[in-house]
């Protein structure tokens, strides 16, 4: 039957689709977020709903009779990624990792494909922007000796098939953008066919056990590309971060539906691949300035894990009629009320000083615990004094000058504790309820005016 070309306009935003282009998505209200996609429509069954595939014929159970199963955890072998996931490769499970090019999302994906065939896993590479032989060419340089099953194709017709013929325990498919449907007359990463494509997976993933990892490219903003709808339908969304002229890279959970977003991997590119860094406290505090002003240690949580941080602040006289707030790695907005807060409860003058903040090691702070740390850090700079080295400072700070009560200052100080810092400057609150760990003198505080004269 002859097909006519039915042109539409979709949102990449979240997947709203009109007949004709409009400014602003009705689904969203995301402004120029609409675009062009042409599908092909039979001519006399235009108005016919496409055909959907069967279901899967399963039967309703209550929900004591579903047999738990405790083995339902492949471990990667890779620490961080575990951590991050929860604990595992959960079965059947469905993984999206997003990334800035370059900045080794491959590169883990192929190095855990090796650790799973060390295990005596099945796992299947399937590459929509490389061939074989580029794969070839990363895996020697990885040192990767493993039996992996390597599939160079986008259709993904041929895809579903290799999986089902292969049933692997574990598969990647790199990446989501470059797959198509060929009965789609959409082009490769458009909206239609990315939805259509993920559906297919993830069916596939529920109906055959099998734990897939998609890659998905980022758009300018950092954002996965293709609609939202694309992480909603997947179990985990992972975000792999980090600046690709450093070696640290961090990955982030921000869905997980088996287990907590909260946790945080810390990675380190090298030229044999990616290493887990076991301990970034230290690693991040290694290159510390001695000697310097403005330089003063906090520790922050990133889920289960205290990590410590050098939070750094540089003040400068002004020769403009207003001063200059730069921030990196923090909230600029909190910034500005922390440095009102300076400006009116403890008397240090910033409203003629241009103020630089940065957060060594490329982290960011979003917690208040860092407030104390902050300020500290800029009066050190305006007072050019330098504080003790083995001084570590937390705590939230109040708009009328007051340190509030912080969560899980026990593991904190534990954190400071092992890595050598003697002294602890926390609320007062928190001071009350806590034993100080031997060689560690605990220091509690009511306001950030009495932490300065504690500390200069």
């Amino acid at each position: 039957m002859a097909s006519k070309a039915k042109v539409c306009y979709a949102c990449s935003a979240c997947g709203y689709e009109t007949p004709k282009w409009v400014g602003r998505c009705p689904g969203c209200g995301a402004w120029n977020t609409l675009e062009e996609s042409v599908s092909a429509v039979p001519e006399k069954a235009a108005a016919r709903p496409a055909k959907q595939r069967p279901g899967t014929g399963a039967r309703a159970m209550l929900l004591k009779d579903i047999p738990e199963d405790t083995t339902i955890r492949i471990s990667t072998e890779i620490s961080e990624l575990d951590r991050v996931l929860g604990g595992g490769i959960v079965e059947g499970g469905l993984m999206l990792i997003g990334g800035d090019p370059g900045i080794g999302k491959s590169t883990l994906l192929l190095q855990t494909c090796a650790h799973l065939a060390r295990q005596g896993k099945r796992v299947l590479y399937v590459s929509g922007e490389e061939s074989a032989r580029q794969i070839k060419l990363r895996a020697s340089r990885l040192g990767i000796r493993e039996d992996i099953h390597v599939l160079a194709e986008n259709a993904l017709d041929e895809v579903e098939n290799r999986l089902r013929e292969l049933q692997p325990d574990a598969a990647v498919i790199d990446s989501i953008q470059t797959m198509y449907r060929p009965e789609m007359a959409s082009a490769p990463g458009s909206v239609s066919q990315i939805r259509e494509g993920t559906s297919l997976i993830m069916r596939l993933c529920k109906e055959t056990g099998t734990s897939i990892f998609l890659v998905g490219h980022v758009t300018k903003d950092g954002a996965i590309a293709g609609p939202r709808m694309l992480e909603h339908m997947v179990d985990v969304v992972l975000y792999f971060e980090g600046d690709r002229q450093q070696d640290y890279r961090l990955l982030r959970a921000v869905k997980n539906r088996f287990g907590s977003v909260n946790e945080l991997g810390v990675f380190r590119m090298t030229g044999s691949g990616m290493q887990t860094v076991e301990n970034p406290s230290e690693e991040l505090l290694s290159h510390r300035a001695k000697g310097a002003s403005g330089s003063c240690v906090f520790c922050g949580l990133e889920g289960s894990r205290p990590l410590l941080c050098d939070v750094q602040a540089l003040t400068s006289p002004t020769y403009y009629g207003t001063p200059r707030r730069t921030v990196n790695g923090a909230d600029a907005g909190r910034i500005a009320l922390l440095l009102a807060v300076l400006e009116k409860r403890a008397s240090q003058r910033t409203y003629n000083q241009d103020v630089y903040i940065n957060v060594a090691g490329g982290l960011e702070l979003s917690e208040p615990a860092a407030d104390l740390a902050l300020c500290t850090a800029v009066a050190s700079s305006l007072k050019d004094r330098t504080l003790p080295p083995e001084v570590a400072v937390m705590g939230e700070v109040g708009l009328a000058g007051e340190v509030r009560t912080i969560p899980q200052c026990e593991r904190r100080i534990s954190e400071c504790a092992r890595l050598g810092f003697t002294t602890v400057i926390i609320p007062r609150s928190n001071a009350r309820r806590i034993q100080a760990p031997e060689g560690v003198r605990i220091i509690g505080v009511d306001t950030v005016a009495q932490t300065l004269s504690v500390l200069f």
